[in-house]
This record gives structure tokens, sequence and C-alpha cells, in this order.
């Protein structure tokens, strides 16, 4: 009882496999076609999916595929919205509706199209979820609860942007919404675009950019752009909006509010972004915890379950945690528009069928969200030996200790091993690794190898038993999902002008703790914790770097330069690694040394195959 989900036409396509309940495969389009956020029909994720599932035949292999939203509902919204608005918004509607009217709702037959181009025959049946519905069961149902609240916020699905609901057994139930143009996600995004960064792509690197301001706006956000009630309900002013009626998220009003027009893309930040992403972060982080104290009010469960993009905020997601309203909580990894293709079939095979649903407490069933494609040996030599590119091959007992060493000796080494990760982090298959107790690697790593602004912090990958050595955080974090504080007994004192400072790369070159390369500018570090049974090879990488230098953590980067998507093949590997000033590529069981790598002549400059977020 195999069933296919598919998510895509706004951003991060995506296509699952799920068979009797138990999630197969999953992978991003972006990773195939290297186009960042591919908002594309996912006819590459599709044909891996299937492909890992061992459907080549008839469409009789699928018991059915499932779109994660309702493309008429949507279409429905997006009328109503232009004649609401009407005169205005006239360009908007003249670029949006051909595209819907030629594409966007014609999903079966773009979908049968897809699986006979896979080699896949027949007709299936295909089903359509609420787009929250396809968040809220990707949130529950691979979730280690057996009952939980849930509670799902983004930018906007059909109608609703946010949505409480409780999950028990195999059922979940959707109580409240918060319907659009009221979305926390797109006030999130108004201030990405504000502050110069790119809508849908660039709202990680507010969060980023926070911690070094002050929330000096935050009252000023509370007063005029959006209106919170006590039980997280909230509305937005929309005079100072532009996402309705025109191409950009803020009008003139809103520039007038703030003191001067957006930020130009690339230009200098000043203290202005700076406090404008401390004061966004502040009122976020407040609309969350109150929805998630009405959601325990009004399920009484214990735990909760996370999805949509605002679920991506591990800021918001680690008060969250402190603040005690759940005994737990648990994130979908690919929260975004991607784990609606997770959701959709679960939503169907557990929700509408009624098909009994298997929990093993304390361990979700995402499986480290190792669910892409792995590199064989024998495929990553075939193509290495194609470009007469030296390697050596590490035998098994050699290859973790070879890694950390080369680690302590603070060489920067790109990782490319096992089933690459679904969702928006790299958890160790697909990823670049540093020394974090070297004060310049956070410096090195984003201006050398990730070509991309100076503030942005990188992440440990720390074994899951020793966690609470460095961090204040009492449990697993396997996606990276959660930010906690640094142990006091690590930290360094700072030079008291942290938050007042104008130059960012001054601040961000000040060592912070004992491990300054993952130390934030507020003592906070975005976490994965490592587990020895799921995520072994990359476990014995940081043990083994534990051995040679008493540190139990690494410092880890998703393997990718600005604006590139994370790399999935040996040549996307091999490719990257050569472009930067990486040290080491690891490619499975293969090792390549830089310098002893022939030239590689470029045509132009490459960074223009990307666009900037």
């Amino acid at each position: 009882m195999k069933l296919l989900g598919i998510s895509c036409y706004y951003h991060d396509s995506a296509a699952c496999l799920v068979d009797d309940g138990r999630i197969v495969a999953a992978a991003q389009e972006e990773r195939f076609s290297r186009k960042k956020h591919d908002d594309r029909f996912p006819v590459h994720a599709v044909r891996y999916c299937l492909a890992e599932g061992g459907v080549v035949g008839g469409a009789g292999e699928l018991a059915g595929v499932v779109f994660y939203d309702k493309p008429l509902l949507k279409f429905h919204r997006i009328l109503e919205n232009y004649f609401a608005v009407a005169p205005r918004g006239l360009r908007s509607a003249a670029m949006a509706l051909p595209l819907w009217l030629r594409e966007k709702l014609w999903i079966p037959p773009r979908i049968h199209e897809s699986l006979a181009e896979c080699g896949v025959e027949g007709t299936p049946k295909i089903y359509f979820a609420e787009h929250h519905e396809s968040h809220a069961a990707s949130a529950f149902y691979p979730s280690p609860f057996e009952e939980a609240a849930i509670l799902t916020l983004d930018g906007v699905g059909e109608w609703a942007t946010t949505t409480i609901g409780v999950g028990e057994g195999e059922r979940i139930r959707l109580l409240e919404a918060i319907e659009y143009p009221h979305s926390l996600g797109l006030l999130y995004s108004a201030l990405t675009y504000f502050t110069g960064f790119k809508v849908n792509s660039g709202e990680y690197k507010l969060m980023g950019l926070a911690p070094y301001g002050k929330p000096v706006y935050a009252d000023l956000i509370r007063r005029e752009l959006i209106d919170v009630r006590d039980d997280g309900s909230f509305r937005l002013n929309l005079e100072y909006f532009g996402f309705r009626d025109g191409l950009e998220m803020t009008n003139d009003k809103f520039a007038k509010l703030f003191g001067g027009p957006a930020r130009k893309p690339e230009s200098r930040i000043t203290r202005r972004e700076m406090d404008l992403a401390r004061s966004i972060q502040t009122v976020t982080e407040e609309v969350v915890l109150k929805l998630a104290r009405q959601a325990r009010d009004r399920t009484g469960k214990r735990h909760l379950c996370l999805a949509g993009g605002v679920a991506l905020n591990c800021v918001a997601n680690g008060i969250l945690l402190r603040e005690k309203i759940f005994d737990d909580i648990w994130i979908q990894p690919a929260a975004g528009d991607a784990g609606g293709a997770l959701g959709a079939p679960l939503a169907l095979w557990h929700n509408a069928w009624g098909k009994p649903r298997r929990v093993t407490p304390g361990r979700d069933s995402m499986r480290a969200a190792l669910l892409g494609p792995e590199i064989p040996d024998a495929e990553a030599k075939a193509w290495l030996d194609s470009i007469g590119a030296p390697y050596e091959e590490l035998p098994p007992a050699e290859w973790a200790k070879r890694i950390a060493r080369l680690l302590a000796e603070e060489n920067v080494v790109g990782l490319c091993q096992g089933r690459m990760e679904f969702g928006p982090r790299a958890l160790g298959s697909r990823s670049i690794l540093g020394d974090p107790r070297s004060p310049k690697m956070q410096s090195v790593m984003n201006l050398k190898i990730k070509y991309r602004e100076s503030f942005r912090p990188f992440a440990p990958s720390v074994l899951e038993e020793k966690v609470a050595e460095y961090f204040a955080l009492d449990r697993p974090s396997p996606y990276m999902l959660l930010v906690a504080p640094v142990l006091e007994k690590r930290r360094l004192p700072l030079a008291g002008d942290e938050e007042a400072a104008d130059d960012l790369l001054a601040v961000v070159n000040r060592p912070r703790s004992d491990v300054p390369a993952i130390t934030h500018v507020d003592y906070s570090a975005r976490i994965q914790t490592v587990n020895r049974e799921e995520n072994p090879r990359y476990w014995a990488v940081i043990k083994e770097f534990e051995n040679l230098t008493g540190c139990g953590l690494v410092t880890n980067t998703s393997f990718n330069v600005r604006g590139e998507p994370i790399v999935c093949t040996p040549e996307d590997a091999y490719r990257c690694f050569m472009r930067t000033e990486m040290d080491y590529l690891v490619v499975g069981s293969l090792l390549l040394d830089k310098k002893r790598q022939p030239q590689r002549e470029e045509k132009g400059d490459w960074r223009q195959e990307f666009q900037l977020d």
C-alpha cells in the first residue's frame, strides 16, 4: 500500500513515498535541479522516491498520489483577494492568474504525465489534502507521542495561516484557525524583505541577525503592525503591507514608520537592521508562546507538535521548550512546504483511511531525516576516475579516525556520505565540518567557504550523550531545530559593547567560549545532537574527534555555497569543493586532498549561477 506525496508550485517542491504508513523516501526537487527553493513540479524527486521504493511497473503498485493542498480552494482565495483590493493589484494579478490557469490548476494531468516519464503506466487515483492538514500530519504522525496538541504556522495555505489542532492515535483534528491576510509568517517575511533579505529564503538570516540588536522597535510593531490577543489570535494592520495588491511585501507607509526605505540587498547592514531583526524576533516569540498556551488550554495535552515555515524558527522553539508550557515538543525537520509532501500521504493513510499508527515512545519515525539518495562508492569512483581526480580509499576502521584527525588539525572537510537529509538542515550526510575550538573558524567558513555574510552562526553537532556538558539542554535535538545557551562554565567574558557595536565583523570575531566557532553573539547555539544508533558514521567521526581533542562536538554547516542548494551527487560535491577553500572532501569512503587535485577552469564567474538569498 504505497502512497506518493507531492508538494509544489509555491516554494521547496518535494516528493515522498510512504509504504503502509512507513516513510520510505523523501527529497526536495532543488537537490536534483540545482535551483534553490525550486517550486516546479518535482519530476526528479518523484523519480527518486519511486525508484527507492521499488515502484517500477504499473500504477497498481501505487495506492494513490496525494497532493499537499487544494489548488481550487487556494485559487478561490487568490481571486477573492484581487477582487477585494481592485483596481489595485492589477499588475500582480496579470502575472499570477495566467500561471494558475495554465499550470497550477491542472494537477492530475501533470501527475499522470510525470509518472509516465518515470516509467509508471496507468493512472493512479489522486487525492488532495488541505495545506495545514498536511503540515499537521507531518508534525504529529512521525512524532514519538501517542497524543499531542498540534500548532502549525506559515505564510498562508489555502486560507489558513495558523492552526491549533489535536492528534490522538491515528486521528488529527484542526480546532482553530487564523486566516489570510492575517499571518505571522507574512509579517516575519515583510521584515525579512525590509532588512534586505530574500522572502521565503532569508528569514533564517533575520533570526541569526537578531542577537546583534535591541528590541527598540518591538512596541512600534505591536502598536502599528500586529494586534495580538491573550489567546494568541492576531490581526495585521494591512495599511502597511504590499503583499495583497503589489509586488513587494511592504509599502511607503511601512518605510515611513521605520525611518526610510528598505535596505538594498548586499548593502551594509546598519544598526537599524540589527534592531529590526531583534524586534520582530521578540514579537514572534511572544505570539508563539501565546498560541502554545492556547493550544495547551484547548487540548489539555502534555505534548506539542509543530510544523509550518515559522516552526523553523529554532530560537522561538528553544524559548517555547524552556517555558515548560508542554512537557516536550517535537518539530517536523522539513517544517516548510517540502514537509507537506510527507504529511499529505500520512494524512490520507491515517486520518482519512483510519489505518493504525505505530509509535515508539522516545523515538520518532523520521529515520533521522536521512531519506534521500545514497551515493554508492562504485558510482563515486567511476565519476572521479572519469575526470582524473585523485583520491584515497579509506578502510572502514580508519574512516572516522582520519576525518577526525584532519578536523583536529583545523582543516575544513566536506562530508558527503550516506543518505541525503530531507529538510533545510545538513545533519552530517551533506555537511561541511570544522574545529569548533578555533576562534577563526566561523569567519573562515563564512567568507572563504560559504561566501556569505560574516555574522551568520554555525551549528554544533554534538554527541547526544554529551549535550548537557556543553549546553543548557536536557534532551535530544536531532534536527537542529532548538537553540539553547552555552553553559556558563564554558563562556568567556564579553568585551562589553556587543549590543552597541555597528561593525558586525569585529563583533563576530570575538571568542565567547571554549568552543567559539559555534557560540553566537548571545552565547547561544543551534544544536544538533547525534545519536549512535540512528546516525552511526557521523557519530563515529565526532567520537574520534573527542578522543583526539577532548571536545565532543564539531562545527557543522550545509555543504553548499551561498545561494546553492545542498549538494546531492559526487559531481555536486566535487564542484563545490573545488570552487571554495575547503581543504579535504570525503565522498563515501573516498578522501580527496585539495592540494592533489588537477587545476579546474571556470568560465566566467560561477557565483552568478546562484541567486543570492
